[in-house]
């Protein structure tokens, strides 16, 4: 009995033994070995200044503007590679973070800049037609704003003392002095400065009546506008009352010079673009512009700009430029709302993504990357077009910024800027 539990008992310790070692061996073969696996944090990475988005992982050229690809820093740094002055900056103004980040970029060409504006009467078609002489209205004609009327058509019927007395003076002078050729030459003319017709003049020499009323034709075509109840400068579509009847009726009298009605040419007509600060200094006369009306994309037409305007119009930040048009043929209502698209040829200049810029009302800010952390950087901007910004100062081509500025910004109460 005694010789069985021994033997029992040493075959319990010689595999006791064998697991020790065995578990030894395995500890000792896993703190040696050597081969770690590959990380992603090993792997580098390429990327484009200007187009965040697109990753490489070998160096080469951006697929969508061809610049050289730069490569990536890696955002899994060890903590001891970060300076403990860095960690102790104020979180308004320096912030730790490992967005990508891109650079200013040098470039010249064509860009394209969108504008906004609307169709508007070419004041230089404005006709005016004025009373030549003191008198009632016998007869109107014009019925309400905004009609049209043609060259040759009749508009009212005047009666006027000093017509009339013109009139019989006239004939006095042919019933009673017929061979005085001077005078009744001047009578004749006297009558047609005052606004009658050649053929009225005909009818009162046959007849040998005087007209108690003389009828008034317009010189030109258009569409009829009251005196002295629209801007010449720009007529507006939207003022109150302006689809009412005349204010002008018959039995008022006129007096002489007086103007009566303008007429404004719709086959004429111009485009008012509206241009904010950052455009106006690329945009010049002369500057090919496509013109897309809002209501009818169809009657999309190409110009050029023909004037800019030297002022801002009341409430309004921007500066406005006209395109002139013939709208015979497109018959495009005025005060309707166009695009735009102008062509800018831009000289060299420096450009950054539209995102890696902060705007804070008159200042423009960047997340400037210095060391591990990213600071407030205030930048001067100029125009915006394809969705890139012009840098006209503070910045370096060796500057580094984030790509995405606002994403670092929790609110902007929180940007102190050192000017």
């Amino acid at each position: 009995m005694h010789i069985k539990i021994s033997l029992i008992s040493s075959r319990y310790i010689l595999r006791t033994l064998v697991v020790c070692f065995l578990a030894f061996a395995g500890c000792k073969s896993k703190s040696g070995n050597t081969d770690a696996p590959v990380t992603d944090s090993t792997v580098e990475t390429y990327t484009c200044p200007m187009h965040p988005e697109v990753v490489e992982h070998h160096p080469g050229n951006c697929p969508i503007c061809g610049m050289a690809l730069v490569k990536k820093e890696n955002a899994s740094r060890e903590a001891s590679q970060i300076d403990l002055s860095t960690l102790l900056q104020p979180a308004n103004s320096v912030v730790l973070s490992s967005i990508p980040v891109t650079s200013v970029h040098h470039a010249t060409g064509q860009m394209e800049v969108d504008a906004l504006g609307r169709i508007e009467y070419d004041t230089r078609s404005l006709n005016v037609i004025s009373a030549r002489v003191s008198g009632r209205i016998e007869k109107l004609y014009v019925k309400y704003r905004f009609q049209e009327v043609h060259a040759g058509e009749r508009i009212m019927d005047i009666y006027s003392p000093e017509l009339l007395t013109g009139q019989q003076n006239l004939l006095f002078i042919l019933k009673n002095d017929p061979g005085n050729n001077g005078l009744i030459h001047a009578a004749k003319q006297r009558l047609l400065l005052l606004g009658m017709t050649g053929n009225q003049l005909q009818q009162v020499i046959a007849t040998g009546k005087a007209l108690a009323t003389v009828s008034v034709y317009s010189s030109f075509m258009g569409h009829i506008h009251e005196a002295g109840n629209l801007n010449a400068a720009s007529p507006s579509m939207n003022m109150p009352g302006m689809t009412d009847e005349l204010s002008l009726r018959e039995g008022m009298y006129v007096e002489k010079g007086q103007p009566v009605f303008k007429i404004y040419n719709m086959a004429n007509g111009w485009v008012a673009l509206n241009l904010f600060a950052g455009d106006n200094t690329f945009v010049k006369v002369g500057t090919p512009v496509t013109i897309i009306p809002e209501t009818e994309p169809d009657k999309k037409f190409f110009s050029k700009i023909s004037f800019i305007e030297p002022f801002y119009r009341a409430d309004s930040k921007t500066v406005t430029a006209r395109v002139y048009f013939n709208n015979a043929a497109l018959g495009l209502p005025v005060g309707s709302q166009v695009k735009a698209v102008l062509s800018v040829h831009t000289k060299a200049t420096d450009w950054l993504p539209r995102q890696a810029v902060l705007s804070l009302g008159l200042n423009k800010v960047v997340m400037l990357k210095e060391g591990a952390a990213f600071r407030v950087h205030a930048i001067r901007t100029g125009m915006i077009a394809n969705d890139l910004i012009e840098v006209t100062n503070g910045l370096d081509v060796r500057d580094s910024v984030a790509a995405n500025a606002q994403f670092l910004m929790d609110s902007e109460s929180f940007i102190k800027v050192k000017q």
